[in-house]
């Protein structure tokens, strides 16, 4: 009889009463608790360790958590929830766009850590493309643009696009619209589930990654048409 392995979590904070208490919350639902208290520290456990999990203070000794959080998605995609402890929507929209699934004031309670946690492994599990054969099921081609939502994987022409979880779940949602116009909201309601800010920049922040990524301009789209003071709209770019 085999059980089930449990969660991974690694926290990289200095505040160890703050560490212990999320330990001693988590250990009983099943997850595997480790505590890192410095920046470099953090990046060597991060980088060499095998996690499923990563929460991540912004305010930290020898390396502040965006440097940490850089260095980590410079070898791993691994979900990574942020904590701040202004919670002030620069420090939000840094750590975004820096490769953070997702934040947390520090003034959360341990069931809506637990929530978010889940949250984002969900959103970040990605099962392996299967090689070869047929197109699989549940495929979506736009132009050069391939998506596979069951393996949740993304390609432009013949080059995989190495995307977040997030900007996939993005994508996905502007592709299936494709030619019609979907506001923040709409696209803040699909890929998560909890209720953001409708000022929150997020979504503006992934959808500049995206473009990035898939080499578009704002001022001359070939997938993501920017609908002024509405939101977003996935074009064909044979129709650009």
């Amino acid at each position: 009889m085999t059980t089930e392995r449990p969660t991974r979590v690694l926290i990289i904070d200095d505040d160890r009463k703050l560490c212990a208490l999320i330990r001693e919350y988590l250990a009983p639902l099943g997850f595997e608790v480790t505590a890192e208290h410095t920046g470099p520290s953090g990046v060597d456990q991060a980088t060499t360790g095998n996690h499923d999990v990563i929460i991540l203070d912004v305010m930290l000794p020898g390396l502040d958590g965006f440097e940490v959080l850089k260095r980590i998605r410079q070898k791993s995609q691994v979900p990574v929830l942020m904590l701040t402890a202004r919670g002030e929507e620069t420090d939000r929209i840094v750590g975004l766009e820096v490769g953070a699934d997702d934040y947390l004031p520090k003034t959360f309670s341990t069931r809506e850590l637990l929530a978010r946690l889940r949250a984002v492994m969900r959103r970040a599990s990605r099962p392996a493309p299967s090689a070869g054969g047929d197109a699989p099921a549940g495929e979506i081609v736009v132009g050069e643009l391939r998506l596979n939502s069951e393996a949740r994987a993304a390609a432009l022409g013949d080059k995989p696009l190495d995307l977040t979880a997030i900007e996939f779940d993005l994508l996905e949602c502007l592709a299936r619209a494709r030619g019609r116009v979907r506001s923040r909201e709409q696209l803040i309601e699909s890929i998560t589930e909890r209720n953001y800010d409708v000022y929150d920049r997020s979504v503006d922040v992934h959808i500049c990654s995206l473009r990035k990524k898939l080499g578009d301009e704002s001022a001359s789209p070939r997938f993501i048409r920017t609908v002024r003071a509405v939101g977003y709209m996935f074009i064909n770019p044979d129709d650009a």
